[in-house]
């Protein structure tokens, strides 16, 4: 019940208490009005009585003086006193009007009627008296018969005013004893009063309002400090204090919401900073693998507890090779055909588990063990990697949203990257690599080869050079044409780029002049490697036109560092053995000598 409906309750028991407490108390005041009002009426007929039997004897009294003495003032004042009598219903009249009951009139009345049969005896007695006759007279006045009379009238006034004093005595009792009652009631209600104003004060005031106010005042003090751990009490009832628990509870939760919110407004403006440092580290990095570490740094930080793999696509076997893992992932393959992946096939994330059920990848080898999503990394419309990441099995929902519209900025950073460096890779390959073969071009050789030289003269590691020359290539371009050349150009850089699997390794200077690099090869495994290309190369049937252009075959020339010197004097050592093996008939391989690096060095 609310506290006003209680309020109000109280206040109208209060008013009823109140009213019922008055009402009696003047229905008290009534009961001692009459009473009051009996003894006032008792008092008026006492007086009454004692005039009318004052009457009676102050008669007799002047008849009995004058009969003794004869002086004729007491018959004046005789005279005067009987003028004065009025009648029985004059005399009784105004007792009627102030209460009297007819019984007692009449008893009244009745004693009046003997008092005045008194006069005529006193008359006789005063007419014997003025005739000289006093014994008479006092025979009249003083005789037994008299006496009797007179006291029959005192009787009987006494017995109306016996009446009286008994009908007054039973008035005055009940009014009296109604007093009393109305008096305790009326204290009864004003104890009620007071009962009910103590109750309230002590059930409300104190129980309702003053304790629960004081513990949601410590609460909203603490609050107030920011103290959310502060658990606001639970009153269950319905009212004003339990409102206002409802509203600091509401508080509460809203700040400890407030609080979460700048918690993850701060988490995401530290994840966001993560993202820029991140995109910034992209953005400068040189190579493939300057981005694969810049990811492997970065990606546990962004999503925390998530376990992934970059994948990038290697497009000559076209597989997704696993760049570098983080958090140790459970699932997926190390590399893997694109179709393997939903997500490559269809353009967009996927994940095979969660609230909709949907397709595993092949990649994931099988049963799904944790959550996972696949993003793709594309470029131009066309994938060039997978963003492979597996779920924490017990993080919060929102975290976990929160974290995966991360990864997918995160995929979009990678992909701009790897798409920069791809395309990079393309303007540096088109600079450095030859047009019609496709291998390296004399500028990257210049470059490879300064590289190749520092490393093998600062390791003492072997580095072999084999300098290649197609025989009678001229032939070619006169007798089928340039196209008929091209062809054969592109025919033997295949089997030179084919000749070794390092990257970087076969080169074309220039015409037909083809270079070989192999480092790490001693003597032996150089001058084998040779015969293996100097066999593919005679093995070779161009057909140009539907036409085959006959045997084809190259003189080679094979210098090693450091049995033939030094390695910067490499290539020209291994071209002098080139021109020694065109001089001595051409199809042919010529191991350079001591002398011709020395040739060289003079």
């Amino acid at each position: 019940m609310r506290l006003s409906t209680i309020t109000n309750y109280a206040y109208g028991a209060t008013v009823i208490l109140t009213l019922a407490s008055g009402t009696l108390m003047l229905m008290a005041s009534g009961s001692e009005e009459r009473e009051r009002a009996a003894v006032e009426q008792r008092a008026v007929f006492d007086q009454t009585t004692a005039t009318l039997e004052e009457d009676v004897y102050r008669q007799t009294e002047q008849a009995r003086a004058y009969a003794i003495t004869g002086d004729p003032s007491h018959v004046i004042a005789y005279r005067r006193e009987k003028a004065a009598l009025r009648s029985v219903e004059q005399r009784t009249v105004h007792l009627r009007d102030r209460g009297a009951s007819a019984g007692e009139l009449a008893a009244l009345r009745q004693g009046l009627h003997w008092a005045d049969g008194l006069n005529d005896e006193q008359e006789a007695a005063i007419d014997a008296a003025e005739k000289g006759d006093r014994e008479t007279a006092r025979a009249i006045l003083f005789g037994d018969e008299y006496g009797r009379e007179l006291d029959r009238v005192a009787a009987q006034i006494g017995k109306f005013q016996y009446m009286l004093d008994q009908r007054t005595e039973s008035a005055v009792r009940q009014a009296t004893e109604a007093a009393r009652q109305w008096r305790f009631m009326s204290e009864i209600m004003l104890g009620a009063t007071a009962l009910l104003f103590l109750c309230v004060l002590y059930f409300i005031l104190k129980q309702r309002i003053l304790r629960p106010v004081v513990r949601l005042s410590d609460v909203v003090t603490r609050l107030a400090a920011q103290d959310f751990a502060a658990i606001p009490p639970d009153f269950p009832q319905v009212d004003e204090i339990g409102d206002m628990a409802q509203a600091v509870r509401v508080f509460r939760e809203n700040g400890l919401e407030r609080q979460r919110l700048e918690r993850e407004r701060d988490a995401d403006r530290v994840t966001r900073d993560q993202l820029s440092r991140m995109t910034q580290r992209l953005q400068g990095c040189d190579s493939i693998g300057d981005l694969v570490e810049v990811v492997r740094r970065f990606a546990p930080e962004i999503a925390p507890d998530f376990a992934g793999r970059l994948y990038i696509q290697d497009t000559r076997r076209n597989m997704m090779l696993q760049a570098c893992d983080w958090l140790t992932p459970r699932q997926s393959s190390r590399e893997f055909p694109p179709s393997a992946c939903w997500a490559l096939r269809r353009g967009q994330s996927h994940r095979p588990a969660g609230e909709q059920i949907d397709i595993p990848c092949e990649h994931l080898g099988g049963e799904i063990i944790v959550p996972t999503i696949c993003i793709p990394l594309t470029a131009q419309g066309e994938s060039i990697g997978l963003l492979y990441v597996e779920q924490p099995e017990d993080g919060p929902a929102d975290q976990i949203s929160r974290t995966e519209k991360y990864l997918e900025m995160l995929a979009e950073n990678i992909s701009l990257a790897l798409a920069n460096l791809r395309l990079r890779d393309v303007l540096r390959h088109m600079a450095m690599a030859d047009p019609l073969t496709g291998l390296a071009n004399r500028r990257r050789f210049d470059a490879v080869f300064r590289e190749q030289v520092a490393h093998a003269e600062s390791e003492l590691t072997p580095l072999a050079c084999l300098m290649v020359d197609i025989d009678h290539f001229k032939r070619f371009n006169d007798t089928y044409g340039h196209d008929a050349g091209d062809a054969v150009l592109r025919a033997v850089g295949a089997v030179l780029d084919e000749a070794v699997r390092e990257k970087d390794c076969a080169f074309r200077l220039g015409g037909e002049e083809f270079v070989l690099l192999m480092p790490g090869f001693a003597q032996d495994q150089a001058i084998d490697r040779a015969l293996q290309v100097q066999q593919k190369v005679q093995d070779l049937r161009v057909e140009h036109r539907g036409e085959e252009l006959g045997p084809i075959t190259a003189s080679f020339g094979l210098a090693i560092f450091p049995d033939h010197g030094r390695a910067d004097t490499l290539v020209r050592t291994a071209d002098a053995a080139l021109l020694r093996a065109k001089n001595q008939g051409r199809n042919q391989i010529v191991i350079a000598t001591v002398r011709d690096a020395a040739s060289h060095l003079s």
